[in-house]
């Protein structure tokens, strides 16, 4: 850890300040230098530790490599009718262990950019700088970034899952294929999938998964769970861990409009997916070169375009739950696995989008652009 500078005994005052040490605000710490920075995380990186997920090229894979607890050339989408492979050459879908990735991030902080294991308490905004409490410091700094997760709406679409990490008591088959999404499962109360990562023929991530404005009770996921194991014959022989999450799909709230938010924070989450991994990393790298420069302004981390579209698409499902499963599989149909990837990554082709407005139902997404 390096020295901080201090202009008085009582006040440390600093360049940099970055609030929340999850993916983006850790990012962004790892990547400074020359400067004088802090990071402010009350949680140590196995106290919020989770699953997180991208379709990882060549070079990210390697980047990645240290935080990847499994990855997958080959993936499929199910439903009661069709089922869906996607075989890859660019693209691997990759889970990572995000307490892995933060702990590589924390331990490559630079000289004189500094970890707190704390919370920042008497946040003060004071043009793109400001004032706070942190472990018994008083801090100023010229710049701010707030990382923290932002506020959600109760009645906006999200993305809500629970999940069990498991050992089997045998082996499956075919472990090599991801299930990103098999719909065979109970639809009454929003669009509902099962998502199974098979880390090794014994050792599973699987997790029920809802898109609807509502959160269900935990033993609701739980059950779909057990019953879609019940239904392939999986026993468990031991449940490893449990997540829980919720992930906005609509546009969100910063905590505190007049401190520049990052990552989810300033709507780095794909709003028709809920995938961010990509999305804030890209956003991290231009703003930590834009630092270097002396530009501190945030880049957008999604062009209004695909803000757009996926709005548009979003309240297709909103008014028209029922047509969830097909849109998701009409998809996935329209496009091979690497136009798939591009397209769940942000960063489609026009022939991309062309397959894909090609394979949708017409009325239900002229309805919703006009009505927009």
């Amino acid at each position: 850890m390096s020295k901080l500078s201090n202009s008085t005994p009582n006040i440390t005052e600093l360049d940099i300040a970055i609030i929340g040490g999850g993916s983006a605000g850790i990012t962004l710490a790892s990547k400074l230098n020359n400067c004088s920075a802090v990071v402010i995380e009350p949680l140590t990186p196995a106290e919020r530790d989770c699953s997180w997920a991208l379709w990882a090229g060549s070079h990210q894979q390697k980047k990645l490599a240290g935080a990847t607890k499994g990855s997958w050339k080959h993936w499929k989408l199910i439903d009661y009718h069709t089922e869906i492979n996607h075989y890859s050459d660019q693209y691997r879908y990759t889970s990572l262990s995000s307490a892995q990735y933060m702990a590589q991030c924390e331990s490559n902080l630079a000289e004189g950019v500094d970890l707190i294991r704390a919370q920042a308490d008497d946040i003060v905004a004071e043009g793109n700088g400001g004032s706070f409490t942190a472990a018994g410091q008083h801090y100023k700094v010229a710049q701010l970034y707030d990382s923290r997760p932002p506020k959600m709406s109760d009645n906006g679409l999200k993305q809500h899952f629970l999940g069990w990490e498991i050992r089997t008591k045998y082996p499956i088959s075919h472990p090599e294929i991801a299930i990103l999404m098999d719909f065979r499962v109970d639809q009454s109360r929003g669009l509902h999938f099962i998502y199974m990562l098979p880390f090794s023929d014994r050792r599973l991530l699987i997790e029920s998964t809802m898109i609807s404005n509502r959160l269900e009770d935990k033993n609701w996921y739980r059950q779909a769970i057990e019953q879609w194991l019940r239904d392939r014959d999986i026993e468990v022989e031991k449940n490893l861990r449990e997540e829980i999450g919720a992930i906005p799909m609509h546009t969100v709230k910063p905590l505190d409009r007049n401190i520049a938010g990052i990552g989810a924070a300033s709507g780095a989450v794909r709003l028709s997916s809920g995938y961010a991994f990509t999305g804030i990393q890209a956003q991290i790298v231009k703003l930590a070169q834009g630092i270097s420069a002396g530009q501190y302004s945030v880049p957008k981390p999604i062009s209004p375009t695909l803000i757009r579209m996926d709005q548009i698409f979003n309240r297709v499902l909103l008014s028209q739950p029922e047509l969830g499963v097909s849109l998701m599989m009409l998809t996935a149909k329209a496009l091979d696995a690497n136009g798939f990837a591009r397209f769940m990554l942000g960063s489609a082709t026009i022939i991309d989008w062309v397959k894909v407005v090609m394979a949708m139902p017409k009325i239900p997404f002229l309805k919703q652009v006009f009505h927009s």
